[in-house]
């Protein structure tokens, strides 16, 4: 019987037991919080993991340190600003001339609540960052993660990390997840919750279209829990406070990064989950997202509208 893992589970203890060597994985935004210990974890376990980090500095003090604790760990430091989108393809076209497999890709790069900022391709930030950058890099790598998976037939599995911000955002149907590109408009939250609604939704949409196509590559979603990390950097007071409740965790309902990092570990590594697609999870267990989450109209119109957004690259 699968061993059963909750709250406090740790990114160790879900894949306990795993032997990962001969796999290869993608991180985005590796280079801290929960990020980093999922590089570390996957590493630990025996896979080839790649950082994607936009500065590639802190990629490279990661990969050392990592070094140090885990002297078995391949990593290695691709630079990549994801919410470019000429950044994103060109570290896409970096990672295929390397002809490696590619069995596992996290998308676990964020931002939460900024203020409101166009990216450099005049998309919403949040927007950019955590849903469209992400679409454009799954998109460039596909094909070599449904190629990996026919020649070894290792099951491919692509994680979207979301979270419970994703009921911030409820899309009308005259909007639907049309950015918002004006400062008038803008909602630091809401534009937060529609990018996180959107990586759900990626997800499912995703799945959809590789069962459909006979792919063995699974695609799903998840919640990693309250964690105090630099994603409240905009919000120093909050993050002090949440500092100091992290003495009181464990009644307050606060996850240590290690914890954090458990759900995505759980999904790109532990055998429970194989052939499991188009999934919501929190706390390493399947839960029930949002009512727009899985309306199958609202991932074929955000497909469409992140097909328009990124055609530039």
């Amino acid at each position: 019987m699968a061993a059963k893992f909750g709250f406090r589970s740790t990114a160790e203890q879900v894949t306990e037991g795993v032997d990962a060597s001969g796999l290869t994985a993608i991180v985005t935004g590796g280079t801290s919080g929960i990020g980093v210990e999922t590089v570390r974890v996957l590493a630990l376990r025996g896979a080839r993991v790649f950082i994607l980090g936009r500065n590639l500095g802190a990629a490279t003090q990661v990969q050392e340190d990592i070094s140090k604790s885990v002297p078995h760990a391949k990593v290695e430091v691709l630079e990549a600003d994801i919410s470019s989108l000429a950044s994103v393809k060109k570290c896409a076209n970096e990672f295929l001339a390397r002809d490696v497999p590619l069995h596992i890709l996290v998308n676990n790069a964020g931002v939460m609540g900024c203020p409101f900022a166009l990216s450099k391709d005049g998309i919403e930030l949040q927007f950019a960052t955590n849903h469209v950058g992400h679409f454009l890099l799954t998109n460039l790598l596909l094909e070599k993660m449904k190629e990996t998976a026919r020649e070894s037939g290792i099951e491919g599995r692509i994680i979207n990390v979301s979270s419970l911000g994703h009921r911030l955002f409820e899309p009308k149907e005259s909007i639907g997840f049309q950015s918002m590109n004006s400062e008038a408009d803008y909602s630091p939250w809401k534009a937060y919750g529609k990018s996180k609604l959107a990586n759900i939704v990626h997800a499912n949409e995703l799945s959809r279209r590789l069962r459909e196509e006979g792919a063995n590559v699974t695609a799903n979603s998840l919640h990693p829990g309250s964690i105090n990390t630099n994603l409240l950097r905009h919000y120093p007071q909050l993050s002090r406070l949440l500092g100091i409740a992290n003495y009181v965790g464990n009644f307050i309902g606060l996850k240590t990064v290690s914890q954090g990092a458990a759900s995505q570990c759980y999904l790109a590594l532990n055998p429970s989950v194989k052939g499991v697609s188009g999934k919501y999870f929190s706390d390493c267990n399947e839960c029930k997202p949002s009512k727009y989450a899985t309306d199958h109209d609202l991932g074929k119109s955000l497909w469409d509208y992140s097909i328009r957004l990124t055609a530039s690259a």
